[in-house]
């Protein structure tokens, strides 16, 4: 399973229409469960397509403070290395079978792909927005605790009033490597204890 950190303001229902209007069609279908600040997105083959083997990926998207989580689950892989392996098959037998089985060794190669083409789509709906991996400005800033200034994460001490600010830096969790903030009791990436 893939993961991705959005920072930002974007949410679950904005990647999964976008997931929705491209996946949505042709070959491939796409629905939606869950809510709005937990979404899955199925997208997979439809039903008695006439070409590919049959495939599905599942999109998990995640509201969380200053921003989303992206999953990306593993593609179901049989049908297309079934269909796949009766091409071969039928080339060992007649080499020009193949001639028959283009469109639906194309639909394979392209069943393969969607994995690449669902982080493309989710790339170009957060770039949309304005959201990216990098940190949030909330994360990059820190709050001195006796002057209230804004300060830049890794300075020793405050801008403003020059009292130390080791206490206030953020820190990793140690399960994931998120960023924490000084006061979190949870990561708000995995939700494991500080």
């Amino acid at each position: 399973m893939e993961r991705k950190i959005y920072h930002g303001k974007i949410s679950p229902v904005d990647i999964a229409e976008a997931l929705l209007g491209e996946f949505n069609r042709g070959n491939l279908r796409a629905q939606t469960l869950g809510r709005s600040d937990k979404m899955v997105v199925q997208v997979g083959t439809r039903p008695g397509a006439e070409s590919g083997g049959q495939t599905a990926m599942t999109v998990s998207i995640q509201k969380m403070e200053d921003g989303v989580i992206v999953e990306v689950g593993q593609q179901a892989w049989l049908g297309v290395a079934a269909s796949l392996g009766m091409s071969a098959l039928s080339a060992l037998r007649n080499p020009f079978s193949l001639l028959g089985r283009l469109d639906d060794i194309a639909q394979d190669i392209e069943n393969l792909q969607i994995n690449d083409r669902i982080w493309n789509v989710i790339g170009k709906a957060v770039q949309t927005a304005g959201v990216s991996t990098e940190l949030s400005d909330k994360l990059k800033r820190l709050t001195c605790e006796y002057c209230h200034a804004a300060n830049p994460v890794g300075e020793a001490s405050c801008v403003a009033c020059g009292a130390p600010l080791g206490r206030v830096q953020p820190k990793t969790c140690k399960q994931c490597g998120y960023v924490v903030r000084a006061g979190d009791k949870t990561c708000p990436n995995c939700k494991q204890p500080t």
